[in-house]
């Protein structure tokens, strides 16, 4: 399931880095530690972008001009979403970066159906190795038509369905094809363009910081309908948690949504 949660912006044209995903995950560690149930201090299988906005650049990074803020926030999980918005919202205030923000309210995205083939858009990138204290192997440049580039996805993304306990040894068994096939044209118009689909970005785990490799590309994923939707709801790749490797349709623009629910949280 995906929800879009509104928050009030106190203090426009207050600025956030360019990606900005690691100080959102850092609020959502604060959330989960001091929140009242201590069985989801740990919990990792939920996926969010960046925010979202009226914004400006500048060298500081993004300035944002409009009164409301969104973040898109992605869980498979129930109870544990249900859990997470009743702690955000017994907040009255809370800064991210710069940004003094207010959660105002939060609207669900309709459930959408995924094929064995679908065309993805990356709303965040992508990253591919682990990040390992002193040591520069996280950075390493994949090319996205390789082999390697495939399998590791369709490990990382197998490790975590199992890691869930929603999927039989069978069932994992079964999921066997996933080939990741990249939209090579936009990639060489970026390239022509000089611009890249492929950037260093900084990671934070247990307080220290590391840099990894995300990528950011459109691209069509040939995977089991279960596979596909896992990968939309919870991410792809790893550091999921950590506000990398958020999916969205390509061509599904306006995905339509419930009610708009207005939260006043005892």
């Amino acid at each position: 399931m995906r929800v879009r949660i509104v928050f009030s912006l106190k203090n426009r044209g207050a600025y956030v880095p360019f990606h900005h995903q690691y100080l959102i995950a850092q609020f959502i560690k604060g959330v989960l530690v001091f929140g009242s149930n201590p069985d989801y201090r740990s919990f990792s299988l939920f996926n969010f972008s960046g925010l979202k906005g009226q914004t400006k650049i500048s060298r500081k990074g993004l300035h944002f001009f409009s009164s409301k803020v969104t973040l898109v926030f992605a869980c498979t999980d129930q109870a544990f979403l249900d859990y997470f918005l009743e702690q955000l919202f017994k907040m009255k205030d809370m800064m991210v970066g710069n940004l003094q923000l207010s959660p105002e309210s939060y609207e669900v995205e309709e459930p959408v159906i995924i094929g064995p083939e679908a065309k993805f858009l990356c709303i965040s990138p992508i990253v591919l190795l682990p990040a390992l204290f002193n040591d520069e192997s996280s950075k390493r440049f994949i090319a996205p038509g390789t082999d390697e580039f495939s399998d590791l996805l369709y490990d990382s993304t197998i490790g975590r369905m199992e890691a869930s306990g929603k999927y039989t040894v069978e069932q994992l068994a079964s999921f066997y094809k996933f080939q990741l096939v990249a939209d090579h044209d936009y990639i060489q118009r970026l390239q022509d363009s000089h611009k890249k689909f492929a950037r260093i970005y900084p990671l934070y785990d247990n307080d220290v910081r590391f840099e990894v490799r995300g990528y950011t590309f459109p691209f069509k994923l040939y995977a089991a309908i279960e596979v596909q939707q896992f990968i939309y709801e919870n991410g792809l790749g790893l550091y999921t948690s950590k506000g990398f490797g958020m999916l969205d349709l390509a061509n599904n623009d306006a995905i339509p949504r419930q009610e708009e629910k207005q939260v006043n949280y005892a």
